[in-house]
């Protein structure tokens, strides 16, 4: 069976020597053009401050429904921040079976997109938990330094200079935290349920995951549908669409999904989405020509190589499917 290269991302992390760094961007571009996915190891970020994110994630989630509900999403208003309960977040038309907190960059309402209703940007909703807030805003930006040093050496993998994509869109990336728990419940009969999360792609550049032990995540592979199990010490990394696009389909966007946990306890999962400033228009790096039509190989059957525009357009049109109520709430 196939199984996901763990990749020591450490010459990135400390901008080692440049034939090291160079070996690791080797890496990376073989790992995102066969599978769209590798396990980051070595990567820099203190296991003390992800346990004590993990910590209050599962205190959070812990909680009675009725807190949860206190910061729901509706309150986050254009930020799109804040608490979803159970089967309230959709994928490809269908419920989820997980709970979630959408938190991100902490923006105050003198900042000009937030001034301007800009969706993605704002202040987050935070639980009444100590020490929940500091933990949070640390992890954002220990995860935003490994993201920009992942995407140094996928540049360097692509034959670009290191910096490429920080003068090109992330010198000031969009960083969306997510926290999800798929609790070990049985789906009500009839619900139109069938995964914890279902078979999609994710929008942006590059996704870290943390992932607990209880395991489920699974990506698609030419071959069929893989495991990406639990690998203690690493974070779970994937292309994103916009890095699909830029590169006319060399790297890849990959389908995954995750099975309806029935292990007995609670799964907990921590991605952080590192994509491009909502502004930037996205364009083809140099050297990678235009894309082919991917219709046929994408989950949601459109042609991702046809896309023009600011990464702003392509979320934007992306989100409302994701919370429809949500959406209308907001536009009126």
């Amino acid at each position: 069976m196939d199984r996901l290269p763990i990749i020591d991302v450490g010459a990135l992390v400390s901008r080692g020597a440049p034939e090291q760094q160079q070996a690791v961007a080797g890496q990376l571009d073989a790992a995102a053009r066969k599978y769209g996915f590798f396990y980051a190891a070595n990567h820099g970020v203190d296991a003390v401050l992800v346990n004590r994110l993990v910590g209050l994630a599962r205190e959070f989630f812990a909680q009675d429904v009725e807190q949860k509900q206190a910061i729901p999403m509706s309150a986050g208003g254009t930020a799109w921040r804040g608490y979803f309960p159970l089967a309230g977040e959709l994928t490809s038309g269908r419920p989820d079976w997980k709970e979630g907190l959408y938190l991100g960059s902490e923006l105050g309402p003198d900042h000009p997109r937030v001034r301007e209703g800009v969706i993605l940007h704002g202040a987050n909703l935070w639980p009444t938990l100590d020490g929940f807030r500091p933990v949070v805003l640390a992890y954002i930006d220990a995860l935003a330094q490994l993201g920009h040093a992942l995407m140094r050496g996928i540049a360097l993998g692509l034959g670009l200079p290191p910096d490429y994509f920080a003068e090109h869109g992330t010198a000031d990336p969009l960083l969306l935290l997510r926290l999800f728990n798929y609790p070990s419940l049985p789906v009500p009969a009839g619900s139109a349920t069938q995964w914890g999360v279902g078979e999609h792609t994710d929008y942006g550049l590059l996704t870290m995951l943390w992932q607990d032990d209880v395991g489920g995540l699974q990506l698609r592979t030419d071959k069929g549908w893989i495991d990406a199990p639990p690998v203690p010490g690493t974070f779970v990394c994937n292309v994103g669409d916009m890095l699909d696009r830029m590169t006319g389909g060399r790297l890849r966007s990959v389908p995954h999904r995750v099975a309806i946990n029935t292990s007995g306890r609670d799964r907990l999962s921590i991605p952080l989405f590192f994509d491009p400033d909502f502004d930037t228009r996205v364009q083809p790096v140099p050297g990678s020509g235009p894309g082919q039509d991917d219709s046929g190989r994408r989950w949601d059957g459109a042609n991702l190589q046809a896309f023009e525009g600011t990464y702003g357009d392509y979320v934007t049109a992306k989100i409302g499917k994701v919370f429809p109520d949500l959406k209308k709430a907001v536009a009126s």
